[in-house]
């Protein structure tokens, strides 16, 4: 199982990757921890990836699999605190530019918390 820790928050849970790398095959462990995570408390996701030095392309597509499920539940999901080189494999995704990436988990926190404010007046995130 991928090695994780988890903090949850009023609004969103962080989870915080532990590995260093995250290859091809723990892409479905994502999938089923994702589900645990959010069986307890439906809630906005923060991936803090300060910790991970290689991203297979298998797992950085799961994560944009990840980010379209949350948004169409109306949730926010934000990646932070990424290496360049897992950067680089993200920037390989076809839409790259809609995936919340943050330097600093402070930020990722100021985006989901303005993000639900925005659905809790009714304004269109897209």
């Amino acid at each position: 199982m991928i090695k994780v820790k988890i903090d949850t928050k009023e609004i969103f849970h962080v989870i915080y990757f532990e590995e260093k790398e995250l290859t091809a095959n723990m892409a479905e462990e994502l999938n089923l921890l994702v589900a645990n995570v959010q069986e307890a408390e439906n809630k906005s996701l923060i991936f803090n990836m300060k910790n991970v030095e290689v991203l297979s392309t298998e797992f950085a597509q799961k994560l944009n699999e990840i980010r379209l499920e949350l948004n169409a539940q109306n949730k926010s999901f934000v990646i932070c605190e990424i290496s360049s080189g897992v950067r680089e494999i993200l920037k390989h995704l076809e839409d790259f530019e809609s995936i919340n990436i943050t330097p600093t988990e402070s930020e990722a926190w100021d985006i989901v918390q303005m993000e639900e404010i925005e659905r809790e007046l009714g304004m269109d995130l897209e």
